[in-house]
């Protein structure tokens, strides 16, 4: 596209409502935060993995999504989808794997779906894959009862192309202004049946991907499926990518998940802590940024994976348990099987186990 068009898309866009900068709803669009590290996950069920983004598995075969390296002109990073074993029944009605991204209510009530006044979308992404032809997605609410199927063809194996897709916007139905989910995207890498349907029209029902898209993904053994450069915004016109600085980014993804001990990272101090009694020890975790709900934690449950160090000493210690009350800006936790010191002690919890240790607050939608 020329500098002369892409201008002409952006001024239609901004007349349309749209900004000139923060104009893209979706955060993480060019991958570059990936919290979880760049090991490829088997999905199962819903499976979250690059910030942000998640996927959602129910089939016979079996996948994995990582972080790549490969991209497009521009881009350093990119979501890999590799099918590395095959679906032997024949895409079963209720199969399906699914790319999601899920926009928090708060992000999209300026939209006004659900009224009258409901705003155009366009969306945009580049997209590779060794599976050519007609591929399918389906824009969605969070209440999975409206759906807008869409089809984008891959002209080329193996090469990345550019997609846009323009939804009018959804005048009926229920979508949430509020912390909830909203509006989602799925992007469908095979999809029965059941939760298919037909292109370019809303209507009332769960849709990741529509009737008549391949299911060659999901049969084919080492078929590949990339994304990035994703973008949504207001009006009938695909933009430029609209970059900005990581730190931005990763301050967004923060309110939905915080690798507070990342796995595979370094060894260090990572929260203070506290004996309140002499067989329990208490933390707390500030968060940088306020979550978009009080968050759940998930950690490893190990051998001697973390060090309490207080009073010269050093006591270890395999896990922790989620605190009650915690908040949208702090969480406390504690561990009371491991320890045996003075209550009052206080110092300094140690990450010891730099391949399996991890230390995860989640609110992710």
């Amino acid at each position: 596209m020329s500098k002369a068009a892409e201008l002409a898309n952006l001024i239609g866009n901004i007349n349309a409502g749209s900004p000139l900068a923060n104009r893209n709803l979706v955060q993480n669009g060019e991958m570059l935060v990936n919290q979880r590290g760049s090991s490829a996950i088997t999905l199962s069920g819903l499976t979250p993995h690059i910030d942000r983004f998640t996927a959602y598995k129910a089939n016979d075969g079996t996948q994995t999504v990582e972080q790549s390296t490969d991209g497009p002109e521009g881009f350093k990073n990119s979501l890999k989808v590799t099918n590395t074993g095959a679906d032997t029944d024949g895409i079963a009605s209720g199969n399906r794997v699914a790319i999601i991204y899920r926009c928090e209510g708060q992000h999209i009530s300026h939209l006004e779906w659900g009224t009258a006044n409901a705003k155009t979308l366009t969306l945009s992404f580049y997209v590779k894959s060794s599976i050519t032809g007609t591929h399918g997605g389906a824009f969605g609410n969070g209440s999975d009862n409206r759906a807008y199927p869409f089809t984008y063809t891959i002209s080329s194996a193996d090469t990345w192309e550019r997609k846009t897709i323009t939804v009018a916007g959804d005048t009926t139905g229920t979508w949430a202004t509020d912390n909830s989910r909203s509006l989602q995207i799925c992007w469908g890498l095979g999809v029965g049946t059941t939760n298919s349907g037909s292109a370019g029209a809303w209507e009332a029902a769960d849709r990741n991907s529509a009737t008549g898209a391949t299911t060659g993904f999901l049969t084919t053994v080492n078929a590949t499926w990339y994304l990035t450069g994703v973008q949504l915004e207001i009006g009938q016109n695909a933009t430029a990518f609209e970059h900005e600085p990581v730190e931005r980014t990763l301050a967004k993804c923060l309110r939905y998940f915080n690798a507070v001990v990342p796995k595979g990272g370094t060894a260090g101090y990572f929260a203070p802590a506290w004996m309140y009694n002499s067989s329990t020890l208490v933390g707390i975790i500030i968060h940088p940024v306020e979550m978009r709900a009080v968050p759940t934690m998930e950690t490893v449950d190990g051998t001697n994976d973390f060090t309490f160090y207080r009073n010269g000493a050093g006591d270890n210690l395999d896990d922790f348990t989620l605190d009650s009350p915690n908040g949208t800006k702090y969480t406390g936790f504690y561990n009371n099987s491991d320890m045996s010191g003075t209550a009052g002690h206080a110092g300094g919890l140690y990450r010891n186990d730099t391949t399996n240790a991890f230390f995860y607050l989640k609110a992710e939608l």
